[in-house]
């Protein structure tokens, strides 16, 4: 049984952080998914698929893994770089701009 290891990334609808502190341990799918003929679903027999583990840090993570007998990876994340420019959005709108503000 394969696993993979890592910090799941910030949602793309949203700037903040919430939920990307955790690290979580996926189990990669034993089958493929099939195709039920009556309906047009995809469907699996493998339920390890629908298991997903979160923990504190990464190495509770590999000792969990380490412990079962599991192999596993790690993706490390990807920090995002922090630019702030001067001034922000109500920059926009101050009365003391030295330049004409338009459309």
């Amino acid at each position: 049984m394969r696993a993979r290891i890592y910090q799941p990334a910030r949602n793309a609808m949203q700037s903040g952080q919430a939920k990307t502190k955790d690290w979580v341990l996926d189990f990669a799918p034993a089958s493929a998914r099939g195709i039920d003929p009556l309906m047009g679903w995809t469907s699996s027999s493998d339920t390890q698929a629908q298991v997903r583990l979160k923990f504190d840090s990464l190495d509770a993570a590999i000792a969990y893994a380490e412990e079962k007998g599991m192999a596993y990876t790690v993706s490390e994340p990807q920090k995002r770089a922090h630019k702030v420019r001067p001034g922000g959005y109500g920059e926009n709108f101050a009365t003391n701009r030295r330049t004409v503000w338009t459309h």
